[in-house]
């Protein structure tokens, strides 16, 4: 009976201290972007996307978690103006790129963490795109104050495939990219 209490002592010890040394920071979404870029063939756009809520999570000093939700209907253009910004942000919100009107935000939480150098990790993590969900990977650095990462993601996988050469092969020069490019600055 001696040795069980012992035990379980050791155990809520042990426990109490984990629970201790993990903290949970809550990220500025005010002061974190995320730029995007898509390629075609006879050129590229880029803009800007808004962070709605997240948080990484950290042992000690390593990164050990992490869980975002984007605002997708903030998605915008920023390399056109006018009118011509008006039809590409409204043609990326459609139901043949992001169907922001069903699909309002996007997720992502990291399922596994390895660290690769002093504040670099190897994310490995669950995207969510218009309710479909698939593994991404990606390196994420850290400061005392922020994290960056910069990726590319396949639209295809989460069934966006307006203007896909991979999909469509008669579009010749109409081709967008497969990949677009999320860089990301997180501050908290």
């Amino acid at each position: 009976m001696k040795n069980l209490k012992s035990i379980a002592l050791a155990l809520v010890v042990a426990f109490a201290t984990v629970s201790v040394t993990a903290q949970t920071k809550k990220v500025d979404a005010a002061k974190s972007s995320i730029n995007w870029l898509g390629k075609k063939v006879t050129g590229q756009h880029n803009g800007v996307v808004s962070l709605k809520e997240g948080n990484l999570v950290f042992s000690g000093q390593k990164v050990s978690g992490g869980n975002f939700v984007v605002d997708m209907t903030s998605l915008t253009a920023t390399d056109l103006k006018g009118e011509y910004q008006g039809k590409l942000n409204g043609h990326l919100k459609a139901d043949d790129f992001f169907g922001t009107e069903k699909f309002p935000t996007a997720k992502l939480v990291f399922k596994k963490v390895a660290t690769k150098s002093a504040n670099v990790y190897t994310v490995t993590g669950d995207l969510t795109i218009k309710g479909i969900t698939k593994p991404v990977t990606f390196d994420l650095t850290t400061t005392a104050n922020s994290a960056t990462t910069k990726f590319m993601v396949d639209r295809t996988k989460y069934d966006i495939k307006y203007g896909s050469g991979t999909f469509f092969s008669t579009i010749g020069d109409k081709a967008i990219a497969d990949e677009f490019e999320l860089d990301v600055t997180l501050k908290f």
